[in-house]
């Protein structure tokens, strides 16, 4: 780059609308303004807004826009690797700063899937509250983006799989068990399972093709038993827990469901008791540099108990 297109830059980064730049690097991350507006709350021209707003405090575009989606133009790449750096360091600055603070308080940004932070995260926070008043929570509810923990778009992660970057710190929290239901209006027509052969007389609910690959054996229902190019038939397959649970309530078949649920399970009767399961297992993930603010502390403790009395270890019933 020559000496005139550094001068198109800002002489010092307080004329940036630091806002911009965290709507830039989510934009980077998304892929899309439509999604970056999700993550932030945002309509998608909001967003655009941002954008170009601060291409124009930068005199030079950031992103090639196309039907595809976004991607960044080389100055962009360059631009969005110096505001990575600026946050990890702010953020290591953030944390060392908790370290002096003598009460768990301020903002804590939790970071999990959608049904899981719906559903069991969700009905803790009562509690939570309770016991920590000072701090301000946020949830971060996403299945698509994996929010970046070392530059601060969340303060911990409830992730489903395990991390490879050496400066995360993980922490297994709980093992998720699932399990098989159907409606009373369902059994009722076509009888209870009792095994796994009763499986190919009975109505599928199955997952299908769309899971993150680090998600094994939930299509349990059609492959169980079954030779390994010959899954049994399914009458629907859905992606979405939520919308195998609302098809299991209305009668459509069987359905494997996570545990977690429980008050949406409390209308449904589960089958096959006896026979073992998929599980998953469920990490805390958090930055190395925050792991004596007493934020995180206090929240890897409480979410460490409440899974400790909710999720007990396993038993281990036949196959």
């Amino acid at each position: 780059m020559d000496c005139s297109a550094r001068r198109t830059f800002p002489d010092d980064l307080g004329e940036f609308d630091w806002n911009r730049l965290r709507v830039f690097r989510i934009a980077v991350d998304a892929g899309s303004f439509t999604r970056a507006g999700a993550l932030l709350g945002l309509s998608q021209s909001a967003v655009s807004r941002q954008i170009a707003g601060l291409e124009a405090s930068l005199k030079i575009p950031l992103f090639h826009r196309g039907a595809h989606g976004l991607a960044l133009t080389e100055a962009g790449e360059i631009f969005h690797a110096a505001v990575t750096s600026m946050f990890e360091r702010l953020a290591m600055g953030l944390a060392r700063i908790d370290d002096f603070r003598g009460a768990a308080s301020g903002p804590l940004r939790i970071a999990t899937a959608v049904v899981f932070g719906s559903s069991w995260l969700t009905s803790k926070m009562t509690k939570f509250r309770r016991d920590y008043p000072d701090i301000s929570l946020t949830l971060l509810l996403s299945d698509n983006i994996e929010l970046d923990l070392s530059t601060r778009q969340a303060d911990i992660a409830i992730r489903f799989f395990n991390q490879t970057q050496p400066n995360l710190i993980q922490r297994h929290l709980m093992t998720l068990p699932f399990r098989v239901y159907a409606s009373r209006q369902y059994l009722a027509e076509k009888g209870v399972p009792e095994t796994i052969a009763d499986l190919d007389g009975h109505d599928l609910i199955s997952y299908g093709d769309y899971l993150p690959a680090h998600v094994h054996d939930l299509d349990w229902l059609v492959k169980v038993g079954m030779p390994a190019d010959q899954p049994r038939p399914a009458v629907l397959r859905a992606s979405s827990v939520y919308a195998i649970l609302r098809a299991v309530k209305g009668g459509l078949g069987l359905g494997l469901l996570p545990a977690y649920l429980q008050e949406d399970l409390l209308d449904l009767v589960e089958v096959l008791q006896d026979i073992r399961k998929p599980v998953v297992e469920a990490f805390l993930v958090y930055p190395e540099e925050v792991r004596r603010s007493r934020r995180i502390e206090a929240a890897t403790r409480f979410l460490m108990s409440e899974a400790k009395e909710d999720f007990r270890a396993p038993q281990e019933p036949a196959v």
